[in-house]
């Protein structure tokens, strides 16, 4: 009688242990399906860093599709504003934010892919530069930052003994023509002619005579 008990109580203790097993199972099947939604949801058209950000030429971006890695690469936008993508070809990149591209990759390639998720990352913005020349100690391109003016462009290019100070001026294409912006830097830096402190635009040129 009392091995029979026994052995009763052995078998309740299998049963009651297979059902926790059996739930913790469950829960972790549960928790990790939600993990891949969630990884799927955030794999949707997204943004750089900046939504606003528009990609120009010579920009670098990292073209992630979902599930595709084939179609993964990290490509720099052409003189022409295109990119080169596996069973797309030239995709127009230029002009367009992140997301807009995003989207506009998915539309194609609905063609290829049933729901293709599509992330547009700048990787690098290289067509935000600026240009600084003349007599200045460190001439050529300088990243673009937000906001960043004439002032704070010289700032970090340093003039030589024969700058010209009083005759610096902006170079900035305008409708398909250049247009030359006057500078004077010691009286912008004496709180005068404020407005010749222009906020630069990608592109420009800052001329040290």
């Amino acid at each position: 009688m009392k091995s029979a008990v026994w052995k009763l109580g052995v078998v309740l203790s299998l049963a009651i242990w297979a059902c926790g097993a059996v739930a913790q199972t469950s829960a972790a099947t549960s928790d990790s399906a939600t993990s891949t939604e969630a990884k799927a949801n955030k794999s949707g058209a997204a943004t750089s860093a900046d939504s606003d950000y528009v990609i120009g030429a010579d920009d670098l971006l990292k073209i992630v599709v979902w599930k595709e890695t084939e179609l993964t690469e990290t490509l720099p936008v052409r003189p022409d504003g295109k990119i080169s993508m596996p069973l797309l070809g030239d995709v127009v990149a230029a002009g367009m934010t992140p997301t807009e591209l995003a989207e506009s990759i998915q539309q194609k390639l609905k063609k290829y892919i049933a729901d293709p998720r599509v992330t547009v990352v700048v990787s690098a913005m290289n067509s935000r530069r600026v240009f600084v020349t003349g007599e200045v100690t460190h001439s050529g391109a300088i990243p673009l930052l937000p906001h960043m003016t004439v002032l704070q462009a010289l700032s970090t290019a340093g003039f030589t003994q024969f700058a010209n100070l009083k005759s610096i001026y902006v170079l900035r294409n305008q409708g398909g023509r250049q247009t030359k912006l006057p500078f004077n830097y010691k009286d912008v830096v004496k709180g005068l002619r404020p407005e010749e402190n222009i906020e630069l635009k990608p592109g420009d040129t800052v001329v040290v005579p």
